[in-house]
C-alpha cells in the first residue's frame, strides 16, 4: 500500500510506504495529537513522503485503527441470566402507564419550594403515585424498571414503594447492574419468599438470603405465625452481626405482645448498647412486664407528694447512682455534655415507666391534675418531658392530649416539651380525627411557621379543619403582603396532602392581589403564580388517582 501527494498541478510529488506508519508507536501518535503537530513534531517515519504534519498524523492514525480493530480477539460469551421471575399482579391501566412515563422523565427537573410559574412539580408527585399503584396492587410495567431504579437509586425516600412496585423482577434487573445494588439489600416489599408452610425453604432463606430477604421473610412469618418468627430468630441470633440484630429486634414492634417478653428480657443483655436500648424500649411499651415492674418501682421512689404551704406539690428526689442492675435495665450512665448525671438518671427512669402509676402514687388524679401540680426545685421540666416521651414510647393517647396542652397556648408555655419533633411525635398518638382537630385550631393560633412540622403526621389527604386552616393561613399571609418566599415550603406540602376536592374552591385565590404598602416587591405576582400551580397540581392529583382506580387495564 501506498500514499501520495499532488502538487498543485496535479503532479506526483512523492510516495511514502504505509507499512512505515507502523514503525511510529501508537503512543506517540497521542502524544503528537495532544500537543499538537507545532509542538511535538510527528514521528519521522511520518513525514518521510512530504506530507504535512497534520496530515501526515490523521493518516496514520487512520491506519493504526484499522490494524488494532482487525487484531481484537472476540470475548468468550457470558452465561445467560437466569429468567426474570412470574410477577402475577395485574398490569396498570393504560392511562396510568402513560402517566407513570411523565412522572418518571420529569424527575430530573428543577424542583423546591422557591420555583416560580405554575406549572407542576411532577417529581414531587411520584411517591404519592407509587403508593396508590402499590395500594391498588399493580405490577411494574417492564420497560419502566430502569427508570423506576434510577430514580430510587437518586432519592431514597422512594426507594421502599419504588422496590414494592417492581417486584421480584425489579430486584432480577437490580442484580444484573451494580448501580442498582441498593435494591438487593434494602427491599423487603421485592423480595422473593418461599411459601411460608414450606418449613425447609424458609430456613435456608433465613440461614443463606440477604439481609433484604431475611428481614422481610422474619416479618412475613411474624405476621403469621408470631411464636416460630421468635424460634427463626433465636436460631441465629448468637452469630448475627450488632447492626442486624437491631434491625431484627426492631421488627417485632409489629405486633409487640406480652409473649415477646422472654426474648427481650434475654436482649437486655446483649453485648451491643444499641440492643439492650431498644429492648429497653420495647419492654417499657409492655406495662404488664417484669422490665416495666421494676422501672415502675425505681421511679416511683423518685416522685411524691408532698404538702407545702397548704397545698399539694410534687417532690423530686433524682438518683444518686446508676447501679449495675438499672444498667443492665437500659440505663445509660453517662449523660450527655452539659446534663447533669441525676437529671440524667431520673428521666430515663421516669420514660421507662407504664403511665398508669402515677394517678396511684399521686394521690388517684387524672392525667389533667397530674401534669397542673406545682413540682418543687425546679424538676418541673425535666419530669413532664420524661412524661411525653414515654407518652409517645407507650402510644397514650391521653397523656399526649395533656402534654400537648390546649392548641391555643403557647408551645414554649404548655405543660410538656417545647421541641417541635416531640410535639409531633405526641400529636401523632391522638386520633385521626382529634389530631386533625387540634391541629387546625394551633394553625389559627399561631400560623403555619410553628405548625410547618406538626402537618407532616396528618394522614394525606389532609382532613378538611387542617386543609382549611392551611389556606386559610396562606391567604391572610398574601393578603397582609408578607414575603412569599417564606411560605414556600408550606405551599409545597399543601400541594402534595391537600385533598384534590379543593381546587375549585381555591380558583379565587389564582388571581393577582392588590399589593398593600409596605409589601415585599413582586409579591402578589408570586402569589397567584403559587396558587395557581396548587390548583394544577391538585388537579392533576385527581387525574392520576383516577387512572390508577380504571379498573380498566392496558
Amino acid at each position: 500500500m501506498t500514499s501520495t501527494t499532488t502538487d498543485s498541478g496535479g503532479g506526483t510529488t512523492g510516495t511514502a510506504d504505509a507499512t512505515n506508519t507502523a514503525t511510529a508507536p501508537w503512543e506517540r501518535l497521542v502524544v503528537s495529537a495532544l500537543l499538537g503537530t507545532d509542538r511535538r513534531t510527528p514521528p519521522p517515519a511520518l513525514t518521510g513522503g512530504g506530507k504535512e504534519g497534520p496530515v501526515a498524523l490523521l493518516d496514520a492514525a487512520a491506519l493504526h485503527t484499522v490494524r488494532r480493530r482487525a487484531g481484537l480477539v472476540p470475548a468468550r460469551a457470558g452465561d445467560r441470566p437466569e429468567s426474570a421471575p412470574h410477577d402475577g399482579r395485574r398490569p396498570l391501566p393504560e392511562a396510568a402507564g402513560r402517566r407513570l412515563v411523565q412522572l418518571l422523565d420529569d424527575r430530573s427537573a428543577p424542583s423546591g419550594g422557591g420555583r416560580r410559574g405554575a406549572t407542576p412539580d411532577l417529581g414531587e408527585l411520584l411517591p404519592q403515585w407509587l403508593t396508590a399503584a402499590n395500594q391498588h396492587g399493580y405490577r411494574a410495567p417492564a420497560d419502566a424498571l430502569p427508570a423506576l431504579l434510577d430514580a430510587a437509586r437518586a432519592r431514597t425516600d422512594l426507594r421502599p414503594q419504588t422496590l414494592l412496585f417492581a417486584g421480584g423482577r425489579g430486584r432480577w434487573l437490580a442484580g444484573l447492574n451494580p448501580e442498582w445494588k441498593f435494591a438487593l439489600r434494602g427491599a423487603p416489599g421485592g423480595a422473593r419468599l418461599p411459601g411460608l408452610q414450606d418449613a425447609g425453604a424458609v430456613h435456608r432463606l433465613w440461614e443463606e438470603g440477604l439481609f433484604a430477604e431475611r428481614i422481610a421473610l422474619l416479618s412475613a412469618v411474624r405476621a403469621e405465625d408470631a411464636e416460630t418468627a421468635r424460634t427463626l430468630l433465636a436460631t441465629t441470633w448468637a452469630t448475627e452481626r450488632a447492626e442486624d440484630r437491631l434491625m431484627f429486634l426492631d421488627s417485632l414492634r409489629a405486633g409487640l405482645s406480652a409473649a415477646d417478653e422472654p426474648f427481650l428480657e434475654k436482649a437486655l443483655s446483649d453485648r451491643s448498647r444499641n440492643v439492650r436500648s431498644t429492648a429497653a424500649e420495647l419492654l417499657s411499651a409492655l406495662p404488664g412486664s417484669a422490665f416495666a415492674r421494676r422501672m415502675a418501682a425505681r421511679a416511683s421512689t423518685c416522685v411524691s407528694m408532698d404538702r407545702t404551704g397548704g397545698g399539694q406539690v410534687v417532690v423530686v428526689e433524682a438518683p444518686h447512682e446508676c447501679d449495675a442492675e438499672m444498667q443492665r435495665d437500659g440505663v445509660l450512665p453517662t449523660p450527655p455534655t452539659g446534663r447533669g448525671e441525676r437529671s440524667w438518671w431520673l428521666g430515663q427512669l421516669v420514660e421507662a415507666a407504664p403511665l398508669d402509676i402515677w394517678p396511684v402514687r399521686l394521690g388517684g388524679r387524672t392525667p389533667e391534675e397530674i401534669v397542673a401540680l406545682p413540682v418543687l426545685d425546679e424538676w418541673a421540666d425535666e419530669l413532664h418531658a420524661a412524661w411525653c416521651r414515654a407518652a409517645i414510647r407507650q402510644r397514650d393517647a391521653r397523656w399526649s392530649a395533656v402534654l400537648l396542652g390546649a392548641p391555643s397556648a403557647s408551645p414554649s408555655g404548655g405543660p410538656g416539651t417545647s421541641s417541635l419533633a416531640e410535639r409531633a411525635q405526641l400529636l401523632a398518638t391522638l386520633p385521626a380525627a382529634e389530631r386533625s382537630a387540634w391541629l387546625a385550631s394551633f394553625i389559627s393560633a399561631h400560623g403555619l411557621s410553628e405548625a410547618f412540622q406538626l402537618l407532616g403526621v396528618c394522614a394525606v389527604p389532609w382532613a378538611e379543619p387542617v386543609g382549611r386552616a392551611v389556606v386559610d393561613a396562606l391567604e391572610i399571609a398574601r393578603d397582609a403582603g408578607s414575603y412569599p418566599w417564606s411560605f414556600s415550603g408550606v405551599m409545597g406540602l399543601a400541594e402534595r396532602c391537600l385533598d384534590p376536592a379543593e381546587a375549585a374552591r381555591l380558583e379565587l385565590l389564582t388571581a393577582t392581589p392588590d399589593e398593600p404598602e409596605g409589601a415585599s416587591p413582586g409579591a402578589g405576582g408570586y402569589w397567584s403564580e403559587a396558587f395557581q400551580r396548587l390548583v394544577s397540581t391538585l388537579r392533576l392529583r385527581a387525574s392520576m388517582l383516577a387512572e390508577l382506580a380504571d379498573a380498566r387495564t392496558g
